[in-house]
């Protein structure tokens, strides 16, 4: 099976397959990330061995998906979501769990498309100017980097999607949908904060978990972060 988005770039992915057929568990990763980054990575792998399938893929313009890095944004990478959720039409329920900017991405799919019936945020981005302001400040758009990552140019798309996106929490402050969000205390990319903010203005089931000396990226921690989306899964897929 080939997933193109509605530009008709085709996006990479991975199945991992589980004993459960009534559920798929989709897996975004963050900004200058791909499918293949040791937390997407070991979240599928963790899963799987709990007996939950998954998908794991790379945004376009990441990775070996099709597409420019130039042209990357959360605003497209919501559309390369959709079409992956398009294809996932043989589950009963779908689960979402996006990492940093992926997360961003979900949240913002999951208001507009009720066939999300599980969202979880690890490292969730919610402050998305106040995000591209503190990590990219001092870069110049179409001249600077992210992260002084050649690999990464900072566009001026980029930039002005994040300053209009501003804050996910108005878009997606009325979502339903059970979710669980997960932050490290050390995060020093996106502030725990963020998760803190949304989570209290959330009306549906969710659930709040804080990892002590855990970074964004959970390094030597993965396994507790899989531990807590296992318990969350089981919970509210019946």
């Amino acid at each position: 099976m080939d997933i193109h988005n509605s530009q008709g770039e085709k996006l990479e992915y991975a199945v991992h397959e589980a004993e459960r057929d009534d559920v798929i568990v989709v897996i975004g990763h963050g900004v200058t990330g791909d499918m293949d980054r040791d937390l997407i990575i070991a979240l599928a792998d963790g899963l799987q061995e709990h007996g939950w399938p998954c998908v794991r893929f790379s945004f376009s313009g990441n990775g070996n998906s099709e597409g420019s890095f130039e042209e990357m944004c959360i605003t497209k990478e919501v559309g390369d979501l959709t079409a992956v959720i398009d294809q996932m039409k043989g589950a009963k329920k779908l689960a979402y769990i996006g990492h940093s900017m992926g997360a961003a991405v979900g949240a913002l799919t999951a208001a507009k498309d009720d066939r999300v019936n599980v969202l979880v945020s690890v490292a969730g981005m919610v402050h998305t100017k106040t995000f591209c302001e503190q990590e990219f400040g001092e870069e110049v758009p179409g001249e600077g980097s992210m992260w002084e990552d050649a690999s990464h140019p900072l566009t001026q798309l980029f930039v002005d999607d994040l300053h209009a996106i501003d804050c996910t929490i108005p878009a997606v402050k009325d979502i339903r949908t059970p979710w669980l969000f997960v932050h490290g205390d050390q995060d020093d990319v996106v502030l725990p904060a963020d998760s803190v903010e949304l989570h209290k203005v959330l009306k549906g089931k969710k659930r709040h978990v804080v990892l002590e000396g855990a970074d964004h990226c959970f390094e030597m921690r993965f396994e507790d972060v899989v531990e807590e989306i296992d318990a969350w899964l089981t919970l509210q897929i019946k």
